[in-house]
């Protein structure tokens, strides 16, 4: 495509030969001359100027001391995704139910859905409009899927779960197993029954082999617009608010409770009852404790998970 498209799909000014041909995104360290690439910081200006890229999309205060062809966007990383995703856009899967699949009795598919080889679909299941079922896929009787959500191969959805609409779930993903739940009892453990359900919301994304458990009462439940990468658990009867991120390799036990926009980094073990509050941030390889909480503010590091500063003067210390 060329500059002058690209820019148009942003919305953003370009400067420089708007009819160059763009055929491919490459970092800047290894753009080529039909390659995009952008500056995702302040440091980066330096190793732009020195790239072969065809086009960079830059900040809008960027200096072009050089006259090459830019993009100037308020956030170039934005900018960028946008049009990567043009760049390459996705194969549309062709609507249809595979002759391998296996739809149960009472099942409500929607319009232009894709069911793919060895799915199997159970007793009362509700497809969403434009939904995808990878080949694999098992969706438990009586589970929802809102309209446009993909599931990719080999994903399990356990009986009774929701999920909303436009949600990606990634192989191997598994909702709505059992909670980690049992009693002691005369040194014996015995299995608490885990009878609640999974809901997850709008737009949710969540990486491969991932797991969000069913509630042992009640619901475990992920909020509109969060992102789970892979391998992140969930634990039983968690709320997760809307629009937070968790890195990979991350576990929340159960009844934790993570509030609006919090960022979790990568290999943090939250303990039973913790509350991560609205917009926290808590660094990679973090420890909360069970029932603590963690507040706004600067982010939290070490564990027991404490603020940036004070662990950094202890691990001086």
């Amino acid at each position: 495509m060329r500059v002058r498209e690209l820019a148009s799909v942003v919305g953003a000014e370009f400067e420089g030969n708007g009819e160059l041909d763009i055929r491919g995104a490459a970092p800047l360290e290894s753009a080529g001359f039909t390659d995009l690439s952008f500056l995702s910081s302040r440091r980066a200006e330096r190793q732009a100027r020195e790239s072969q890229a065809a086009c960079l999309v830059v900040p809008s205060d960027y200096v072009n001391t050089d006259d090459r062809t830019i993009i100037r966007a308020a956030n170039p990383r934005a900018a960028a995704a946008r049009i990567v995703a043009k760049l390459y856009p996705t194969l549309e899967a062709q609507p249809g139910i595979h002759p391998s699949a296996s739809v149960g009795p009472g099942a409500v598919i929607g319009h232009g859905v894709t069911i793919a080889a060895n799915a199997m679909l159970g007793a009362g299941v509700q497809i969403g409009a434009g939904c995808v079922i990878g080949p694999g896929s098992v969706v438990g009787d009586r589970a929802a899927i809102g309209g446009h959500s993909v599931l990719h191969a080999h994903v399990t959805i356990y009986p009774d779960v929701s999920v909303g609409e436009r949600v990606i779930l990634h192989s191997g993903c598994v909702l709505g197993a059992d909670g980690f739940g049992f009693v002691l009892v005369d040194g014996v453990y015995e299995k608490f029954p885990q009878v609640g359900r999974v809901e997850i919301g709008n737009d949710v994304e969540i990486g491969a082999n991932s797991c969000v458990d069913r509630a042992a009462l009640g619901v475990t439940s992920i909020g509109d617009g969060t992102k789970l990468d892979n391998l992140v658990h969930i634990g039983h009867n968690c709320k997760v608010g809307r629009n937070v991120v968790i890195a990979a390799q991350t576990g929340l036990s159960g009844g934790v409770v993570v509030e609006d926009g919090a960022v979790i980094g990568g290999q943090v073990g939250i303990g039973d009852k913790a509350r991560i509050e609205s917009g926290a941030v808590l660094g990679s390889g973090s420890g909360v404790l069970t029932s603590k909480i963690v507040h706004a503010g600067d982010p939290v590091w070490g564990t027991p998970a404490r603020p940036l500063k004070k662990y950094l003067e202890q691990l001086a210390l």
